[in-house]
């Protein structure tokens, strides 16, 4: 194999002193090494994905807990890039309770969530395409930092990956594929995401994420897409029937190896090391969001139990519980909407809740004051 090749691709020399990388097509060749170890890792990974399945249809309502699960991955895969916003601004921006105003990012946050839940409704009348993922994009990147970057649209001019936007092209960390060869390696990327070949799935969707981050394709954002894909992904394919993993947690708190696997890949070839790390991260984000789906089932039990107890089957304390669940931030008027009381009921309603130890007061204020269900909270920040 010539110097400037790899088993990945291949780095070609630009006229203005730096190398470019063009990625061999998927899958790799030789194919991929499925020593004992990785098809132990991908046994577990497997049997973590069926047990998250399994366990998200045990509870009351399983599509609030994915609306947590989304809003949590909205922020820290936003976090990886940058921001600040936490995931109770997220519930602050969209309740309308007033934000931080020294949190000015909550909208990347918000615009995540957006291109989540469009890819998920496309899913149903489209495959993951190229077409699709320039969609996820401009939804992702509309009126925020970034919007001026070409917003569903691959870049045409080079991009290149430094520790700092000061630093010259010349002296970047990596230099994916050139404009010009863009549609090419995009063509063949897509091919191999609807190629029907005996291959093992999660393998595939490893191979598409590190392709993808590779290639680069927009001029901003690509993070965040590239992690979207893997969920989508996974749903299309029915590997999961909800949209529950997410590896934006594994690859913050594993933030260098992660980049030196992508790295290894185009510099070294070696794929291996990148899908066990993959596989490692599948299984372990499944565990954790399996065991939170069991602390919440739990909690709900709790909470329900304890406010029979004390207030009685009161049907406007039920109501409000179940809707915590979806909103786990209110105001007073909130808890008015929810529940059709006036304003001395809803407020002293959510002052026996207060007692209950089942919501918290955050502002410490009298006025605009804020409800927090905390315990609740807790479980996915």
């Amino acid at each position: 194999m010539p110097q400037n090749e790899t088993r990945s691709g291949v780095f070609n020399e630009h006229s203005d002193g730096y190398k470019y990388f063009i990625p061999h097509p998927l899958p790799p060749t030789p194919e991929v090494d499925r020593d004992n170890e990785m098809d132990q890792l991908m046994d577990h990974a497997n049997r973590a994905l069926g047990r998250l399945d399994g366990a998200s249809e045990t509870l009351p309502n399983p599509d609030l807990f994915v609306s947590m699960y989304v809003r949590k991955e909205a922020v820290l895969s936003s976090q990886i890039e940058g921001t600040q916003a936490s995931l109770l601004n997220v519930l602050e921006f969209e309740a309308d309770t007033g934000v931080d105003e020294s949190v000015n990012d909550v909208e990347e946050v918000i615009n995540y969530v957006a291109a989540l839940n469009h890819g998920l409704e496309r899913l149903e009348e489209l495959p993951v395409c190229l077409r699709l993922i320039k969609e996820i994009h401009k939804k992702l990147m509309e009126g925020v930092r970034g919007g001026n970057k070409q917003p569903g649209q691959f870049r045409t001019i080079q991009n290149y990956i430094a520790s700092d936007s000061s630093i010259p092209i010349q002296k970047a960390k990596f230099v994916p594929p050139s404009p010009e060869k863009l549609g090419e390696v995009l063509r063949q990327f897509e091919e191999f995401v609807h190629s029907e070949e005996p291959y093992p799935y999660l393998i595939k969707v490893g191979l598409l994420h590190a392709q993808f981050e590779t290639i680069h394709p927009f001029l901003d954002g690509n993070g965040r897409v590239g992690r979207l894909l893997i969920t989508f992904l996974l749903c299309e394919k029915n590997v999961l029937h909800r949209p529950l993993l997410y590896l934006s947690h594994y690859f913050k708190q594993n933030r260098m190896e992660y980049y030196q696997h992508l790295q290894n890949i185009r510099f070294k070839g070696d794929w291996e090391s990148w899908l066990k790390f993959f596989l490692k991260g599948v299984y372990e984000v499944s565990q954790e969001a399996t065991e939170t789906a069991r602390k919440v089932m739990n909690l709900r039990e709790e909470h329900r139990s304890l406010m029979i107890e004390k207030m009685g089957r009161t049907p406007n304390a039920l109501k409000l519980l179940e809707k915590l669940y979806w909103r786990p931030l209110v105001k007073v008027e909130n808890v008015m909407e929810i529940t059709g009381l006036a304003y001395p009921n809803a407020n002293k309603l959510v002052a026996d809740f207060v007692k209950l130890g089942i919501l918290e007061e955050k502002t410490g204020q009298k006025r605009n004051r804020k409800f927090v269900y905390t315990d609740y909270l807790s479980l996915f920040d």
